[in-house]
């Protein structure tokens, strides 16, 4: 493993430890600490945590770790499977051969390759690598779950709304479990449908009819009607689901009327270059949107993609298609943010919910693995050309530095600066711990 900066045995750096002054050891509160290192970011001409835009990059199904970030070329062939290794611009380190240019940019981010978990299904995985919280019960494979709010509802609902921007979206659809469960509607994702690589791509919803006339679309008349005939719920130990709706409707409206965001969305203004850079298909482009609205200020932004459950013809289709669009798509966004100056007030995190199985099955795919996956995390002070952890010599399971999703859950929070451990209610007053225990990696803390 590569080694990263020294931290004592709490997961605080040296210079931050240092900055809290030794009269403070005994015991600091969160947001001493986060106060303290905004400080410091400030002196060293960083961004501070609650500056920091988040843009997760869900790959639904589970990629495969082998195939990516985590090859074992001296394994035999039914678990190294059909493609190579190739060296990246770190000795020593090695990415799959279908991964050339995030090997050749490898110095501006993180691979963690030993978060893990217990829970092979798709829904459970989604929940837990969505809120950092199992579920509760056992739940079906192909299951849309919310026990727990999900990071982005997390983010809008501490962050609220900036500059007329709801600060959590997602493209082009929410994924299973990125709900705001008890936090209510108006911290749900606002969802921006459409393939952005299309001539004749427009977010629905977002621009006003040519046919109404402006007053009639700023109108909040109809909408308050619709409400109106739903039933109020007076009771204080139940929420009035018209509240969450309604604000939900008001923050659409102010999208419709912000010229900020309208032309966050006119990929158009974009160089045929920087088009070229994240790749021209859907993927790609929905990446650049996702930089040019973390630009604008919306404060978590989901990137989805749907299709990486290959149980079947694993290697076909990672070499036609699911690799090559990840590897430019993902590269590029990575080094857009870098030359843009965004990197450090942009965090980027890539991930499904599990890795794929050591064997190949007999119709030469994988089926699902949560013993081992890897993590792609950059910027937001993330440390470049850094290996956290490692997998077994077969890639059956994380055997250093071995992660959990809370821990996972644990660093987002802290990197956003929200408090992991701090304790919600919901509307019947129940308390909920955000984070059930986890411990920052703390690898990815300079």
């Amino acid at each position: 493993m590569i080694s990263g900066p020294r931290y004592n045995c709490a997961g605080v750096g040296r210079r931050d430890f240092l900055q809290l002054g030794f009269g403070a050891i005994g015991g600091v509160a969160f947001s001493d600490i986060l106060a303290l290192r905004a400080q410091a970011a400030e002196a060293r001409g960083k961004s501070s945590p609650d500056q920091i835009n988040c843009i997760l990059v869900w790959l639904d199904g589970g990629p495969s770790h082998y195939e990516t970030f985590d090859p074992k070329p001296d394994a035999p062939k039914e678990i190294r499977g059909e493609f190579k290794s190739i060296p990246t611009c770190v000795p020593g380190v090695h990415f799959c051969e279908t991964m050339p240019k995030l090997a050749k940019s490898f110095d501006k981010f993180t691979v963690v390759r030993s978060i893990c978990h217990k829970d092979p299904n798709h829904g459970g995985g989604n929940h837990y690598l969505m809120t950092g919280t199992p579920t509760p019960v056992p739940v079906g494979c192909g299951a849309f779950v919310s026990f727990h709010p999900s990071f982005g509802s997390m983010v809008s609902h501490e962050r609220g709304v900036r500059g007329g921007l709801p600060g959590y979206m997602s493209l082009p659809n929410a994924s299973r479990s990125g709900g705001p469960n008890f936090l209510g509607a108006q911290h749900a994702p606002f969802i921006i449908g459409g393939d952005p690589n299309s001539k004749k791509f427009r977010v629905r919803d977002l621009a006003i009819p040519q046919d109404i006339s402006e007053g009639r679309a700023l109108s909040r008349n109809s909408l308050r009607a619709s409400l109106d005939k739903m039933k109020r719920i007076t009771h204080q130990a139940a929420e009035d689901p018209t509240v969450g709706f309604d604000q939900f409707y008001q923050q659409g409206m102010e999208l419709v009327t912000s010229e900020t965001a309208q032309a966050a969305f006119d990929l158009a203004s974009e160089s045929e270059a920087t088009r070229k850079l994240y790749g021209e298909n859907d993927f790609g482009q929905r990446l650049l949107l996702a930089r040019r609205l973390a630009e604008v200020g919306v404060s978590f932004t989901v990137a989805y993609w749907g299709g990486w459950d290959h149980h079947r013809g694993i290697f076909k289709t990672f070499k036609d298609s699911y690799a090559a669009k990840l590897d430019q798509g993902l590269s590029g966004l990575i080094t857009d943010l870098d030359q843009r100056g965004m990197l450090d007030s942009t965090l980027v995190i890539c991930l499904g919910e599990f890795g794929r199985t050591p064997k190949v099955n007999k119709d030469a795919g994988r089926d699902h693995w949560p013993g081992a996956m890897s993590v792609v995390m950059a910027g937001a002070g993330i440390p470049g050309g850094q290996i956290v952890g490692a997998t077994d010599p077969k890639g059956y399971y994380a055997a250093e530095n071995i992660y959990s999703p809370e821990d996972f859950a644990v660093s987002l929070y802290t990197k956003l600066g929200i408090d992991p451990h701090q304790t919600l209610h919901t509307s019947t007053g129940r308390p909920v711990q955000l984070v059930n225990g986890g411990k920052v990696i703390k690898e990815l803390f300079a």
